[in-house]
């Protein structure tokens, strides 16, 4: 009973969460953000509808929408690192390369061990991709948090209120996903209990944070970040210079 007014709960502060983005205009400064809220909301519906109409179809629903879900949360990471760094083009510039990098590698390794694999099954498949991918996410947050800190750039509000909420999320999902599989009943029985009311505690946290939206604040000092990254780049430019006139010389007859 609690669990159902809890799921019942959870999609209620989903579709608030969607008319308060839409009336404040949040939703044209996080798109991605949003959109990843409606998918969340439209996947509930979904599976809620497969499961009593055509429960045979249910795994399949299941994994497809959970491989979406994990390609859209890469975005929300994405989209972070856009607004948390919007004021350092050159550095969330390289650091967006980065982390597609990093995905996209993932992404490939797990497509080449399903190759590989003749016995090959779309369920443990995807709980492998989304590990990977959640502790890259994880990872991803905690260094743009450790970056704030040392440079002691300002959160904003939205901002604040979305890392923290998606990082709440991504600890949950990572716990599950490394132990959840490997561990005995207890421990699955005991997570059917605590998983609902932890996103529920991430979607209170998005919407106290995204009821209105409020800009970024501005560093008060100039910070030393964008100027490490513009010097860095400057030497790496003359290197990959000299390193080309060299070549040009080696290979002149």
């Amino acid at each position: 009973m609690l669990n159902q007014f809890i799921w019942w709960g959870g999609i209620a502060l989903e579709l608030l969460l969607l008319v308060r983005g839409i009336r404040g205009k949040l939703v044209f400064q996080y798109p991605v953000f949003y959109a990843y809220i409606s998918f969340v909301l439209l996947q509930s519906l979904l599976r809620l509808a497969t499961y009593h109409w055509n429960s045979s179809a249910y795994p399949y629903v299941y994994w497809v929408t959970e491989f979406v879900g994990v390609a859209i949360g890469c975005g929300v990471v994405f989209e972070i690192y856009r607004v948390g760094l919007s004021a350092f083009p050159g550095t969330a510039r390289v650091a967006r390369n980065l982390l597609f990098f990093v995905f996209v590698m993932a992404i490939a390794k797990t497509f080449v061990d399903v190759s590989n694999d003749p016995r090959w099954r779309p369920a443990a498949t995807t709980m492998d991709l989304e590990r990977i991918l959640r502790i890259e996410q994880a990872f991803a947050i905690v260094a743009l948090i450790a970056l704030f800190l040392v440079y002691s750039i300002p959160f904003g509000r939205n901002l604040r209120g979305i890392l923290l909420g998606y990082g709440m999320f991504i600890a949950m999902s990572v716990i599950w996903l490394t132990f959840g599989t490997s561990s005995g009943d207890t421990f699955r029985h005991y997570w059917s209990y605590a998983q609902p009311p932890s996103y529920f505690m991430t979607l209170a946290v998005w919407a106290a944070h995204l009821w209105s939206y409020r800009a970024s604040p501005e560093p008060r000092a100039t910070v030393l970040l964008e100027q490490q990254y513009q010097r860095i780049a400057a030497a790496t430019t003359r290197r990959l210079q000299d390193a080309r006139g060299y070549l040009a010389r080696a290979v002149r007859p």
